[in-house]
């Protein structure tokens, strides 16, 4: 554990499944680091930002890190507690818990004139770290919906959802048609005393399985983008069919362009009557809720399933940009301009993190060591690089990622080479703009 001054440490923010896989493929390189979260324990979003009744979208398979699977005995899609029950297991076995510290808020973490990190604890505690690595998620920074008008009844953002009993005897309407919203919907549906379901467009809602197997365990993914689409497209017709059919609209945009949501259970609602599709909303007035198709209903209870910001509120203003919740890091993780900083696992992938995650930790290990080889700091090399280019998308697709992080490892010298060029041509441009002094 830090003791102040850890000029040769690296800091990870965040202890949940990401900074667990970036701390133990720091330690396998012999790295030095701490472990931080403002939390009371291991876990990230499955300590303490998910109802019990969750169970993950993607299957154990998929999910699990691909060095350390999940028990046997696991069903195919885990619940809360026994992700939670696998995280800790993990962080025991790669032995991380000792260098973690709980209840332990990041409230600023800026470099200083010699490169190094100073970090700024709530509890009034600094530190000085030679980097820091942001594992700190992306469901944590609560978006609410906007619209015309004041709703005087109840509204809760899916964060803070936790069980049914919060929609007994109430009208709820869920606004947002992720997984989250699906899930809070068909419970409200069974629990509450009626719900609807507010979607300013369509989504595409896949079967968790197939055959007989989870969606996500099926060997289609390395395959073209193109050719996953159709194949799904396929599986839709055949399981579920017209979305229409559910008086739910059909999607406006490719499959993969926004997250997907995974299972029928909302599809089995709304056919049972507890769960009535609604569209976008155009205005409210106390508790009664008009929208776009001129229908109207009232509601005791709204349930904001609208999703997060992408944020770093312990960055300095401007440090790292984020254009439309796309963090603009080159390789996934490293701003340029900026020595010594990781944004890492601020996007999402689109079927499970566990197969890209492993491997993707122990790369950016062998950057973070092989950023003290090198003048310039990684974000900027990598920006003068042609291969590399601003993500425009906060989807992963994982296999195709798992292809990439596979060259990278071969290309590594070549971001050494790209630095001695930066360096031979910033000294030639200062010795041609410098002054020659007469005597």
């Amino acid at each position: 554990m830090s003791d102040g001054a850890s000029h040769d440490r690296h800091l990870i923010i965040g202890a949940g499944p990401i900074g667990l896989a970036t701390a133990a493929a720091l330690k396998r390189r012999g790295i030095t680091f701490d472990i931080v979260d403002a939390a009371t324990g291991i876990g990230g979003n499955w300590l303490h930002g998910v109802y019990r009744t969750a169970h993950i979208v993607s299957s154990k398979k998929a999910t699990e890190y691909s060095d350390y699977p999940m028990p046997a005995d696991y069903p195919d899609f885990p619940s809360a507690d026994q992700m939670l029950a696998y995280l800790q297991s993990f962080a025991k076995d790669r032995d991380l818990l000792r260098h973690c510290e709980f209840n332990k808020e990041v409230r600023l973490a800026a470099p200083d004139d010699a490169g190094r990190w100073i970090v700024k604890f709530a509890d009034g505690e600094e530190r000085i770290y030679k980097g820091v690595v942001v594992c700190n998620g992306h469901h944590w920074d609560k978006r609410y919906p906007e619209f015309r008008g004041t709703f005087t009844g109840d509204m809760l953002h899916s964060k803070d959802y936790r069980e049914p009993s919060q929609f007994e005897g109430k009208r709820v309407l869920v606004i947002g048609g992720g997984n989250s919203g699906v899930d809070m919907a068909c419970d409200a549906g069974r629990f509450g005393k009626s719900c609807d379901i507010s979607l300013k467009s369509g989504y595409w809602y896949m079967p968790k399985t197939f055959l007989g197997r989870p969606l996500t365990d099926i060997p289609l993914w390395g395959l073209p983008i193109f050719v996953q689409r159709a194949i799904i497209k396929l599986m839709i017709r055949l399981s579920i069919g017209d979305y229409r059919r559910y008086g739910l609209q059909r999607p406006n945009h490719k499959m993969f362009e926004r997250h997907p949501a995974f299972g029928t259970d909302l599809l089995n609602s709304i056919r049972l009557g507890c769960v009535k599709p609604r569209p976008a909303i155009d205005h409210v007035d106390e508790k009664t809720v008009t929208f776009v198709d001129g229908s109207t209903a009232t509601y005791d209870l709204i349930v904001a399933a609208t999703g997060f910001h992408t944020s770093f509120p312990f960055l300095p203003d401007g440090l790292v940009k984020i254009e439309n919740g796309i963090v603009q890091v080159y390789g996934g993780a490293f701003p340029p301009g900026v020595r010594g900083l990781y944004i890492v696992g601020w996007a999402q992938a689109r079927n499970g993190f566990g197969r890209l995650i492993t491997p993707l930790a122990d790369l950016y290990a062998r950057l973070i060591a092989l950023q003290d080889e090198l003048e310039f700091p990684l974000g900027s090399v990598m920006e003068q690089s042609f291969t590399q280019r601003l993500p425009t998308t906060h989807l992963v697709d994982p296999e195709k990622a798992r292809r990439e992080i596979r060259i990278a490892h071969w290309i590594l010298p070549l971001l050494k080479a790209r630095d001695r060029r930066m360096a031979r041509k910033q000294k030639l441009t200062a010795e041609k703009t410098s002054v020659p002094i007469r005597a």
